[in-house]
């Protein structure tokens, strides 16, 4: 399958297109809302200011594949591969990350607001400036990421690895972190500007 018989098929109104495999296409300003995508292979697949609000992605590959200001609201991202993905002002509220490969992910000013990121590996992912209020972190692995200026009020950040994060200007207003591991984490490091 290609991009054009994808298109045309969601067109007529065919939303199942789980394990296709599409890579290095340009898929941009397209409004691909409520498709399933089910273990998809969308390798370096362009989708800038599309609209796959509602989505399932649970399983899809889209490593290195460029989401910018896409709209993935309520998606289902469980267990999806976006390592290296360039998801800058994405619109992720609300949706389901859980064990999520977000690794050196490029998250700069993306709303992730009540989005579900537990058990996600975001080491070394770029969330400079994001919207993660009310995020749920529990489990996840930020080691190495730049939470920048990043909004966490309210997160969950119970069992979550912070070796190396960098939360300089970081809103941790009512973060509870009685069930944080701080343990080998240098707080001047953890603080300090980048």
């Amino acid at each position: 399958m290609d991009a054009d018989e994808l298109l045309r098929r969601y067109q007529t109104g065919e939303r199942n297109f789980t394990q296709i495999c599409l890579h290095s296409v340009n898929l941009s300003e397209v409004c691909l809302a409520g498709i399933n995508l089910d273990s998809a292979s969308l390798v370096n697949v362009t989708f800038s200011h599309s609209n796959l609000s509602g989505a399932n992605l649970i399983a899809a590959n889209l490593a290195a594949s460029c989401l910018w200001r896409t709209n993935l609201s309520g998606a289902n991202l469980i267990w999806t591969n976006l390592k290296a993905a360039n998801l800058i002002r994405a619109n992720l509220s609300n949706v389901d990350l859980h064990k999520a490969s977000l690794q050196k992910s490029d998250l700069r000013l993306a709303d992730l607001c009540n989005a579900d990121l537990s058990g996600a590996d975001l080491s070394g992912a770029d969330l400079s400036y994001a919207n993660l209020s009310g995020a749920n972190l529990a489990g996840a692995n930020l080691n190495g990421a730049n939470l920048t200026g990043a909004n966490l009020n309210k997160a969950d950040l119970s069992y979550t690895s912070l070796k190396k994060t960098i939360l300089f200007k970081a809103d941790l207003s009512n973060v509870d972190f009685s069930q944080v591991s701080l343990k080998k984490v240098d707080l001047y490091e953890l603080l300090a500007s980048p």
